[in-house]
């Protein structure tokens, strides 16, 4: 299985993603974004936590077997070389907004749409963080 993400700064909506991407198969490859392909999703203040750090913490994880940063914007080159049997991302896509779909479903394989946690994001982390030390 793979999946990929900036995984910025790393929540419980990261870790249950990650626990319930694993628990599809025997084997899970995260990509995580470059520090330039983050820039370019998230806009020039992001990220906060460089690239090798991001995923020497992703690969901390016990869900996790492997972990390769990737510089494009989507991961369509990363799942075009690594072919994975199953393709993982979060529902707040659908197979139609999915920039990797084609590449998956052009080899045979299977897409998973797994729930993400409601109130879970970076970016509400970030708002907090922020909301809290301007009181």
């Amino acid at each position: 299985m793979l999946t990929n993400g900036c995984f910025d700064l790393l929540h419980v909506g990261h870790v249950r993603y990650l626990a319930a991407a694993r628990a599809l198969g025997d084997l899970l490859i995260v990509g995580v974004n470059s520090d330039a392909s983050v820039r370019a999703l998230k806009g020039p203040a992001r990220p906060l936590v460089p690239a090798d750090e991001r995923a020497e913490i992703i690969a901390a994880l016990a869900a996790v077997d492997l972990v390769v940063v990737f510089d494009e914007p989507t991961a369509e080159s990363l799942v075009a070389q690594l072919r994975p049997d199953i393709y993982v991302k979060g529902d707040d896509y659908s197979e139609a907004t999915l920039p990797e779909a084609r590449v998956v479903r052009g080899y045979g394989g299977e897409i998973a749409l797994l729930p993400i946690q409601p109130g879970h994001s970076t970016s509400a982390l970030i708002a907090r963080v922020l909301a809290r030390h301007a009181e």
